[in-house]
């Protein structure tokens, strides 16, 4: 991944999402191009438009995290989309001080996860990789995404079960709010991993084969939020909605054990009694994996 190019493609659709009216400035001239000019976006931060503009040309060796959270905060950045501007910086200035995981090494899921996992009786629970693998689950994860599973016996990858299978809108009711998330932690790990093969490869395929991917990419949005509501439409059991926590693992980085849960006395906390139900009496419920714990 060119990371002066993301710099670039990342402030400047920040900057084009921003009215002059929004912050108090007044419009001048017709507008080529939707929102904030460079020298508007500099006075916002107090910085020169000369040294702006080379920060936006991905530049950024000498800029100090002070001119860099003024820009952020000039842009209007949400915590997600600094984080995510900072990690961009950070992995232009030195290659060296990316973390070891980012180079593609193998992720192995610890036995304590493993364990953690089979423990979960009542609880459908998955664990992924920020490219959206699932590397591992337990019944009930494996049941709730039975629709899910690659007739091959394949890893599921939610990314590219999201974009190119036509089971993914029947499944994940609210498609559009999964795609969009999905393309949002995709872009988060790639300025995480910008020398990863895997997600370059990945990110290729989906821009190459999916034009929904290809527009969404387009945007640069990050998403960082490790918690929300699914509502899925199981094709045993019909439509119910269920809350979802992503816990990071220390010992695996980059690897998160995404939980599902439903409020108690509710229909979707029934819908989970059965999913239970259903999956001791379908054990041959396809693993996501493919049978493996371990991508490399």
């Amino acid at each position: 991944m060119d990371l002066t190019h993301e710099i670039r493609d990342f402030l400047m659709t920040r900057r084009a999402r921003i009215r002059p009216e929004d912050v108090g400035l007044v419009a001048h001239g017709k507008r080529r191009v939707p929102g904030l000019r460079r020298e508007e976006l500099a006075q916002l931060a107090n910085v020169s438009v000369d040294y702006y503009t080379q920060i936006e040309r991905g530049q950024v060796a000498g800029a100090s995290d002070e001119i860099l959270g003024a820009i952020a905060e000039a842009l209007q950045l949400d915590a997600d989309e600094t984080r995510h501007f900072f990690i961009l910086v950070r992995a232009a200035r030195s290659r060296s001080a990316r973390p070891t995981w980012a180079r593609d090494a193998p992720q192995v899921v610890p036995d304590t996860v493993r364990a953690m996992l089979r423990s979960l009786e009542t609880l459908p629970a998955l664990v992924q990789t920020q490219r959206l693998d699932v590397i591992d689950a337990n019944q009930l994860g494996r049941a709730l995404y039975a629709d899910a599973a690659d007739p091959d016996g394949g890893t599921l990858n939610l990314a590219r079960f999201i974009f190119l299978d036509d089971r993914a809108p029947r499944l994940l009711v609210h498609w559009e709010s999964s795609a969009d998330d999905a393309v949002g932690i995709l872009r988060v790990a790639a300025a995480r991993a910008p020398d990863s093969p895997r997600i370059t490869d990945l990110i290729d395929e989906l821009s190459t084969r999916s034009d929904d991917f290809r527009t969404r990419w387009a945007r640069h949005d990050v998403v960082g939020t490790t918690h929300g509501t699914m509502t899925f439409n199981h094709s045993a059991l019909g439509r119910f909605a269920l809350n979802y926590e992503a816990l990071s693992i220390p010992r695996a980085r980059g690897v998160y054990v995404v939980v599902y849960s439903a409020g108690p006395e509710t229909r979707d906390a029934d819908a989970l009694k059965l999913l239970s139900a259903w999956a001791a009496t379908n054990s041959e419920t396809p693993h996501p994996t493919g049978g493996e714990s371990r991508i490399g």
